[in-house]
């Protein structure tokens, strides 16, 4: 489907990434370490079809993505979108006497700051992105118990189009900062770009009739009417709206793993967006409309690249790319949007019906017929036995083997 030649089907294998390879990219290398690569299937994004590498190692992620990608399908698929990829810089001018002085100064020099920030990466516009903006601002650090430090904070805005975008940021951070303290006459601090990527939201709907959820002993409206309940339990209580984030990130990580992409920074973007309120609260948003259908909505922070960093050295994000159909920064965000959606409907609905550990116990239980040499077609059967019996233990298991093998 991917049309993958030989090289690149060669990449899907653990020992793509050569040591030597490994060895360019962190530092103090002495192997390199192993994930399942799986493909999240039935994924119908804005009419297209879209199979979706994903590498995690914890059971029923895949499965539980796939099987709630079948269902909404049938309702039309996902829908999905992404903001263009602009990301904020930030300079930092720490123990400002009069930060209104401060920021005065700063924006009588703005225009020569502008000219500056927006030299730094010309090339950027030759594929639609390129500089977008300056502002300042005012913070006061204020801890109880500690000394007050007032700080001023300038901000600057680029639209990194299909990078990240991190060290596109601090390289023009770090242009800024000499000419800020010589303007301010004041001591620069840190000079980074920000995780909180605000202006580079990712997005993905659906629509699903109650009755795609009917089944021999379910009701369609009672599931529906359980996953929206769930949802506002996240929405209201940070404790579950964790737990709820947890699973959104179960979807969306192992796509970005398999991408070569940043997850630490695709996480601690989307926890800050779950608390922009005041309070952490959930990332998607579950209701029921005047017919019964559910609508499922997710929007967070998407700040993905497709060109450089570990794209070129890894071959096995290369081929994931090119399994995506080698999507831009702005669709690829908007695909994992939606298997973030995507596994948090299948969470809700377990939740909502037979409760999640009977799925999670069936993996485990695969796991132990493995570890008691259970093989091929024996695997199953194992499992079988330890799932009708409910006892989950390596005596079970082997007894259950000896019984098949006779």
């Amino acid at each position: 489907m991917a049309g993958l030649g030989v090289d690149e089907r060669g990449a899907l294998d653990a020992s793509a990434l050569t040591i030597e390879s490994a060895d360019l990219m962190i530092e103090n290398v002495i192997g390199t370490f192993a994930l399942p690569l799986g493909v999240g299937m039935n994924f119908l994004i804005n009419g297209e079809d879209v199979v979706i590498p994903m590498a995690v190692e914890e059971p029923s992620v895949v499965a539980a993505a796939s099987n709630m990608a079948r269902i909404v399908r049938k309702a039309g698929g996902f829908q999905a979108d992404c903001d263009p990829s602009e990301m904020v810089g930030q300079v930092q001018l720490t123990n400002v006497a009069d930060p209104q002085e401060t920021m005065a100064k700063i924006e009588a020099a703005k225009p020569e700051l502008e000219a500056l920030a927006a030299s730094v990466h010309p090339q950027l516009e030759d594929f639609g992105g390129g500089y977008r903006g300056m502002s300042v601002r005012a913070v006061t650090y204020d801890e109880p118990g500690e000394t007050v430090e007032r700080m001023v904070i300038v901000e600057f805005v680029l639209d990194c189009a299909d990078a990240m975008g991190a060290n596109m940021i601090n390289t023009v951070a770090e242009r800024l900062a000499p000419e800020l303290a010589r303007i301010t006459s004041e001591k620069v601090g840190l000079r980074i770009l920000s995780n909180l990527a605000h202006r580079r939201l990712a997005r993905a709907s659906c629509v699903i009739p109650a009755a795609l959820f009917d089944g021999p002993d379910l009701k369609g409206e009672d599931v529906v009417q359980g996953i929206a309940s769930a949802y506002r339990f996240a929405w209201a209580d940070p404790w579950r709206a964790a737990t709820h984030n947890k699973g959104i990130m179960n979807g969306i990580d192992p796509v970005i793993v398999a991408t070569g992409n940043d997850w630490r920074a695709i996480e601690a973007g989307a926890h800050a967006w779950a608390a922009r309120d005041g309070q952490y609260r959930s990332l998607t948003r579950w209701t029921v409309d005047a017919a019964g259908s559910l609508h499922g909505s997710i929007e967070l922070p998407m700040q993905v690249g497709t060109v450089g960093g570990t794209l070129k050295s890894h071959p096995t994000a290369s081929a994931s790319m090119k399994i995506l159909g080698n999507p831009g920064a702005r669709k690829l965000a908007g695909i994992i949007a939606t298997v973030g959606l995507a596994q948090n409907l299948g969470a809700l609905r377990a939740l909502a019906t037979e409760g999640i550990q009977r799925g999670h116990m069936r993996m485990h239980a695969r796991h132990i017929a493995a570890d008691v040499g259970a093989q091929g077609a024996e695997v199953d059967q194992v499992v079988q036995v330890l799932c009708d019996t409910g006892e989950f233990t390596e005596t079970r298991a082997h007894a259950a083997l000896a019984e098949i093998r006779g």
